[in-house]
């Protein structure tokens, strides 16, 4: 594989909300410095179609991210935190914020004042939403306002939850489906590249879903994949794909523009 291409700033901080059910909406902004939690309950409301901001889930269900350059030292600092209910996220946090490995999360302790778990499980009849699987990732912040793209169908998915990454414009525009293998070492950092590179690259919107071939194999010969990984533009037709080593960009992003 070829470096990695970034699209985020080299200072910004991030926040990322998840749903009991495993849904993410995150934000990240270059000079943000206060929280701005409030905000996506809101955009989460409002794609969910919720009674209410969903504001209990913040004080358990988060991450942070801050990355800063010390004014003394001039060298690039880093935090990031999250909170033990979702801990589990860590590998596509690590993705969505552009994180190594090797980064060190710090451990939000859990607050049973401010988040009891009781509570939390008595919101469920009255916003079930946040209990169900809808397999969505959503960005919002200023520069890529959350666009909610319909479902095409529902199959089990990589280990990180990654469904959709889902862009900055209006709905519509290109669907795209990857397929890995989590049993290859190097599946992370295909994921990674990818998501990168449809970021930076792609000026139209998009919805990639992400297929374990591992985990679902009726996929894969439904799909007539053999190699991965296995890129495949579904939408806007014809069906276009790419196969095997995903290191050359312009390669690419010219097939899934092309018509």
């Amino acid at each position: 594989m070829t470096a990695q291409l970034s699209s985020l700033p080299n200072t910004f901080k991030g926040i990322a909300l998840f749903t009991p059910g495993g849904d993410l909406i995150y934000g990240i902004h270059p000079h943000k410095q206060a929280q701005w939690h409030i905000h996506l309950c809101l955009r989460l409301q409002e794609t969910l179609g919720l009674a209410d901001s969903p504001h209990f889930l913040v004080p358990g269900y988060t991450a942070t991210v801050e990355r800063w350059l010390n004014p003394h030292t001039q060298q690039m600092k880093l935090i990031a935190e999250v909170h033990p209910a979702v801990q589990r996220y860590i590998p596509l946090l690590q993705v969505l914020f552009d994180l190594k490995t090797t980064t060190e999360w710090h451990l939000a302790p859990w607050q049973e004042e401010h988040c009891n778990r009781a509570v939390i499980e008595t919101y469920q009849p009255h916003f079930p939403q946040l209990w169900q699987q809808h397999n969505l990732i959503i960005r919002f912040d200023p520069k890529y306002p959350a666009t909610l793209v319909p479902e095409i169908e529902q199959p089990d998915v990589y280990k990180l939850n990654t469904v959709k990454v889902i862009s900055n414009e209006q709905a519509g525009g290109y669907i795209l489906q990857l397929f890995i293998s989590s049993n290859n070492p190097t599946a992370e950092q295909t994921l990674g590249s990818i998501h990168q590179l449809l970021e930076q690259g792609l000026t139209s919107p998009y919805t990639l879903k992400v297929i374990d071939i591992d985990k679902n194999p009726e996929q894969a010969e439904i799909n007539q994949v053999i190699v991965t990984p296995t890129l495949v533009r579904v939408a806007p037709k014809p069906v276009k794909r790419i196969v095997g080593q995903l290191d050359d960009i312009q390669r690419i992003l010219h097939i899934i523009s092309s018509y």
